[in-house]
């Protein structure tokens, strides 16, 4: 199994992940998170990104200390200061979580904070889920996924279409 806790594993992959390993090293994005405990999540670890797919980075933030998180990020100059940045509060299972997007480069990023380890986030339980169905399912399985996320179509429904999941969001967790 594949260790996504780090970015590292991008150093040998396609093309893409190349380049968001370079863009990520490049503005120390994990070394400025880490006591956020930061984990790239989504399709682009399991290479199932399409063109204008964003790098999601999860974070475990608490945000009884938001302005602290958010002073960290200004501070540690993240997030370019000539960059539009647009904050969210989403509610996530009943809890208040933090959303930052912007771009770094070509990439665009989202970041995720929510006070939960990153390990048990949601984001990267389906990653890990998704990486072990693309194992085991092979090239034509992953060629299909990608083909419904040209059309439209979000990474967990594409994958309950091929699997037939009633619930993908929530079928993927039990997988």
């Amino acid at each position: 199994m594949m260790d996504f806790t780090g970015i590292d594993y991008l150093k040998g992959g396609n093309e893409r992940q190349r380049r968001a390993y370079e863009v990520l090293t490049k503005y120390y994005v994990f070394e400025k998170l880490d006591g956020y405990s930061p984990i790239l999540a989504g399709t682009v670890p399991i290479e199932i990104d399409i063109e204008d797919s964003d790098l999601d980075i999860i974070l475990e933030v608490d945000l009884r200390f938001e302005e602290d998180f958010l002073d960290v990020l200004m501070l540690s100059r993240l997030i370019p200061y000539d960059v539009d940045v647009q904050v969210e509060y989403p509610i996530v299972n009943g809890e208040k979580c933090i959303t930052l997007n912007f771009m770094l480069e070509e990439f665009p990023i989202e970041i995720f904070g929510q006070n939960k380890p990153t390990i048990q986030q949601n984001a990267y339980l389906h990653m890990i889920a998704e990486y072990k169905i693309l194992q085991e399912k092979g090239e034509d399985f992953k060629q299909k996924i990608i083909d419904l996320k040209q059309q439209g179509i979000k990474t967990e429904p594409a994958f309950g279409i091929l699997l037939g999941l009633e619930n993908p969001y929530e079928d993927l967790l039990k997988l």
